[in-house]
């Protein structure tokens, strides 16, 4: 598949927003709440991702479909976000805050992609290592293992009233991340990419 990888800004606030709403209902479903799903509005979501570029205080990246790939449209398709890391913990000093990409448009490589794209800006800005929170039953889960991060810590998190499992993964060498998103992915991708 071909992706387009770039950093993102303010103008694609709305396009981000439209991403991460369908994917956390497609990602969540039967894990979160229904209720707290059917709530998740575009609007305000674009509105909080145009705070967060104005702020300045994160990195973002996003995929977009070539006009090429049959039955996709072409645009923002995904997208990851990070910087520095918001706790201590393992001695991460970067933290991916967020990568999520449209159900149709898992599991072809624009994970591994995205990944790689942030993974190299942050080592660049002098950053070390590099941490993730997900929810346990989250499958990307099993991505974030496939590129080498290990397990390091669990906590509870409250969603819409649902008290949920949430494990931190860390890459101690961004190095080493980086060098690993650059190989090609597998022909054929199994449930560990995204």
């Amino acid at each position: 598949m071909a992706f387009a990888i770039r950093q993102a800004g303010i103008h694609d606030a709305a396009a981000i927003a439209r991403v991460h709403v369908a994917s956390w209902k497609t990602t969540y479903a039967g894990i979160v709440p229904d209720a707290y799903l059917a709530g998740l509005d575009e609007q305000e979501s674009a509105r909080r991702w145009a705070d967060r570029f104005a702020a300045g205080d994160h990195l973002a990246f996003v995929a977009e479909a070539d006009s090429g790939i049959a039955g996709t449209d072409p645009g923002i398709i995904g997208f990851i976000s990070g910087g520095p890391s918001r706790e201590a913990l393992g001695n991460c000093d970067a933290e991916l805050y967020a990568i999520y990409l449209l159900h149709s448009q898992q599991r072809l490589g624009a994970g591994r992609l995205l990944t790689h794209a942030l993974a190299t800006a942050l080592r660049d800005m002098g950053h070390q290592s590099l941490l993730v929170w997900a929810l346990e039953e989250n499958p990307a889960v099993f991505f974030y293992q496939h590129l080498g991060a290990v397990r390091i810590a669990v906590r509870s998190i409250e969603i819409g009233g649902a008290h949920l499992p949430e494990l931190a993964f860390a890459w101690r060498s961004l190095d080493e991340l980086v060098r690993v998103t650059s190989t090609p992915a597998p022909m054929s991708l199994g449930i560990a990419e995204l």
